[in-house]
């Protein structure tokens, strides 16, 4: 269990976190729903330990290694796409290991074709699946999803949203999951806190199962914030 506690932190003089408190469970998906704004990146980069803290503390990630996955692909364009996944592999895996684990991942997201092909000859929705593939086949405990798949059209965000749950079985993490969009917390999360206002509050945590009525009736009350 990962645990904000406590946790203050202001820029210059915008408050964005006062005396606030968070947890989230291990080897689950936790949206973090609300408007642009509101916290919910600087909630992750403290998890992440990007953000020291004003107050507080946080528990649970010691040791842990952690993933991202952007609104931007972020890749190196002066590798191709086989290069990208191994680059975070080098210091973790022997070469025979790491070519097992980047071809799997490369298969998984349909782009072994592709692998010498650098970036900028790539698509954006083939971009973002490479930028999957890196952060799952990187060993994390800990996987930070910040508006993946933001700006992508419908069949794409469909596309991206299945691979994702595809690879997250197979490869079960704890993940944050940033988004403002409805239908992707409901379809891809377990846990979902909404959140408002600054300093930011919780107006709820929201928790998901498979019945198509407890979505329904969390559809509608994310849609009435």
């Amino acid at each position: 269990m990962i645990k904000l506690i406590d946790v203050s932190k202001k820029f210059d003089d915008l408050t964005l976190l006062k005396d606030f408190n968070i947890s989230f469970e291990k080897n689950k998906i936790t949206c973090l729903f609300g408007p642009s704004g509101v916290g919910k990146t600087t909630i992750a980069n403290i998890v992440a330990g990007i953000i020291p803290v004003d107050k507080g503390r946080v528990e649970g990630i010691d040791n842990s290694l952690f993933s991202y996955v952007f609104q931007e692909p972020r890749l190196l364009k002066w590798y191709n796409v086989y290069e990208n996944i191994d680059f975070v592999l080098k210091d973790v895996y022997k070469p025979d290991k790491r070519v097992e684990i980047i071809n799997n991942y490369l298969k998984m997201v349909e782009l072994s074709e592709y692998k010498n092909y650098k970036i900028d000859a790539l698509s954006g929705g083939m971009a973002q699946r490479v930028s999957l593939a890196r952060a799952f086949a990187y060993p994390s405990h800990i996987l930070i999803m910040d508006e993946p798949f933001k700006g992508l059209d419908n069949k794409l965000k469909n596309e991206m949203s299945s691979l994702f749950l595809k690879m997250w079985s197979l490869s079960q993490r704890t993940v944050l999951f940033i988004t403002h969009d409805v239908e992707e917390a409901i379809d891809l999360s377990h846990i979902i806190y909404t959140l408002k206002n600054r300093p930011v509050n919780i107006v709820d945590r929201l928790i998901l199962n498979n019945n198509v009525n407890n979505k329904e009736e969390i559809k509608k009350l994310l849609l009435s914030l």
